[in-house]
């Protein structure tokens, strides 16, 4: 092999890693954001779990890949660790699906159709027609299937250059024997181990080795040892990247590392046992590419299969080797955004949705407790209000910051949306946050000065409770289900609150005037009327957000008002017509009984 065969084969590795990547890369677009969500609702049980990794992993064609997101959403609590093993064993499966298309290269013979059908006739076509849809077309889903297809070329011809650039050796006889003596299967194994580590992809590895059959030098007693090698070296990339993850994350990574390693030592101490004992007539017999696909994909499968049933046994065997420590316990006050998603920004953009919706919950459930601290102020409670508050601001920064991150990784236009209108919603529901603290600071004053509301002053407030507690939920509901006709209720219950709190404003002022109600105890009304408008206003301004990205406009909380007003959004005023009878009705009728 002379020094440009050399530097060939080392371009042609070069460009079926890079392939491989990007056309995983645009399987991964076209999938979009889904993959968490399948992930999480379709993982009961662990056979559907294992055909569930599988599929992924074909689709964005990396095993590593897709354990590394188990990994991120184990760490995040999202997904339990007996959930995560099945997807692991299936994404072991998945990733032989890179074989089988490799095997394509050995398709042969001299009529049109199958000279069409060869690899080096379609490969280049699709590549070049994949460039022309990627370069000249701006429409998100066609520069993804362009960069599927240009993956799909560039892999294979990757693939071609290392097959010219090992062609030369099959007249070598030191190569000859080289792959001879990695018959022997210790050897083998720490062969297959030691490229996996170094590519840090077992589909690569094994399509080296598939390359490499085109010299006639690769035979079953030498390639099945790699092949075995490859499943164990393939489970230290997701071990890496879970270093600095939760204990019960890490055992995710040792689970995969588990099932590899166990399945590989079964693998090879029953075949040497047959191979040394009775032997196997098909030890020296020379693979294909083909054939190299079908014994990875087989024995893959098999060891799923065989290991089906002990899921449970390697979630016990991996809590032995990382037992919890002593006093410790899992911080799951803080939503876990691990930057071990970026690897997929869909799902990590979804993540970042989930704790933004978190930060919304709790704001929500700190109004309630506040406004019960109108009626009888408890130092616990406040505490408890001021611990989720400080929590609230905490994650503002921290999902702010995780979001700043994505941004910077390579986004399509939808992609990029998400994150600009989760950068926003982030504000709103913190400022939500601040004017429930601002309320609850009243509670406190009107305690230590002995301030309370007049009795018509309570079921007025009452009233605007229930107002707003639905406009929050209403709020939470449409984000959490990305519900834009949800979302668009919430601007007439807004406009019926402004009403409200007008109606309120002045019938307050009256009783001062009246002497029937405390000055004090009216000052104190009013900042409560200000903080709970504001909250309704934010709920109104993360409507809009809604809205506008379900719709595919760009729209403000004022914009989104006016295009109410105009009629542009059918249902507005038959809405605001019932949330009127709902409230303000009430309120009239709350006035004349007094």
């Amino acid at each position: 092999m002379t020094a440009r065969d050399a530097i060939q084969l080392l371009g042609g590795i070069a460009l079926f890693l890079y392939g491989m990547s990007i056309m995983g890369s645009g399987l991964e677009r076209v999938a979009g954001g889904k993959m968490q969500s399948i992930l999480q609702k379709l993982t009961a049980s662990t056979l559907r779990g294992v055909l569930l990794g599988a599929l992924i992993t074909a689709v964005i064609q990396s095993s590593a890949g897709t354990i590394v997101i188990v990994i991120g959403l184990v760490n995040s609590g999202i997904m339990a660790l007996p959930q995560a093993v099945g997807v692991i064993m299936g994404a072991n499966i998945g990733t032989t699906v890179t074989g089988q298309l490799i095997r394509l290269a050995d398709i042969s013979g001299d009529s049109l159709l199958l000279t069409i059908v060869q690899p080096r006739t379609f490969a280049p076509i699709v590549a070049f027609v994949g460039a022309i849809l990627y370069v000249f077309f701006s429409k998100p889903s066609r520069r993804n299937v362009g960069q599927i297809m240009m993956g799909f070329g560039i892999l294979f011809t990757g693939m071609f250059q290392m097959e010219g650039a090992v062609a030369g050796l099959k007249e070598s006889a030191l190569f000859v024997e080289l792959f001879t003596s990695l018959q022997n299967p210790i050897l083998g194994v720490l062969a297959g181990i030691g490229a996996t580590v170094a590519i840090q992809s077992s589909s690569a590895s094994i399509g080296i080795l598939q390359a490499l059959s085109s010299t006639g030098a690769v035979t079953f007693g030498s390639a099945f040892p790699i092949i075995l090698g490859a499943h164990v070296g393939t489970a230290f990339t997701p071990l890496m990247a879970s270093a600095g993850a939760s204990r019960t994350a890490k055992r995710s990574a040792v689970i995969d590392l588990l099932f590899n390693f166990i399945s590989s030592a079964v693998y090879l101490v029953a075949v040497s046992l047959i191979q040394y004992t009775i032997g196997i007539p098909f030890w020296n017999s020379v693979l294909d590419k083909g054939s190299i696909a079908n014994l990875h994909t087989f024995s893959t499968v098999l060891a799923a299969l065989c290991m089906l049933p002990f899921g449970g046994a390697l979630v016990r065997l991996a809590e032995m080797i990382l037992p919890e420590r002593e006093n410790e316990s899992p911080d799951l006050t803080m939503p876990v955004l691990d930057e071990r998603l970026f690897t997929s920004p869909a799902v990590a953009i979804q993540q970042a949705r989930n704790a933004v919706e978190k930060m919304g919950r709790r704001a929500a459930a700190n109004y309630g407790l506040a406004m019960g601290l109108l009626e009888e102020y408890k130092e616990e409670v406040c505490e408890q209000i001021e611990h989720r508050e400080d929590l609230i601001d905490r994650m503002e920064v921290s999902i702010s910051n995780y979001l700043i991150k994505i941004s910077d990784r390579d986004l399509n236009e939808r992609e990029s949306h998400r994150v600009s209108d989760l950068l926003g919603l982030v504000t709103e529901f913190e400022r939500v946050g601040d004017y429930v603290i601002n309320i609850t600071e009243q509670a406190r004053e009107m305690k230590d000065g002995d301030i309370h509301f007049s009795p018509m002053a309570r079921q007025e407030m009452d009233i605007l409770y229930q107002a707003i507690r639905e406009v929050l939920d209403l709020t939470l509901e449409a984000f959490s289900t990305s519900n834009a006709a949800l979302a668009a209720r919430i601007e007439p219950l807004e406009q019926t609150i402004d009403s409200i709190c007008d109606t309120l404003r002045q019938r307050h002022i009256e009783r001062l005037k009246e002497g029937t109600c405390q000055i004090d105890a009216g000052i104190r009304f009013l900042d409560v009327l200000t903080n709970l408008e504001r909250i309704s206003d934010h709920c109104s301004n993360v409507g809009a957000r809604i809205v506008g990205s379900e719709t595919g406009s760009e729209l403000d909380a004022h914009a989104l008002r006016e295009s109410m007003h105009r009629g542009d959004i059918p249902g507005y005023s038959s809405q605001l017509a019932d949330y009127h009878a709902k409230y303000l009705d009430e309120l009239e009728t709350l006035t004349a009984a007094g």
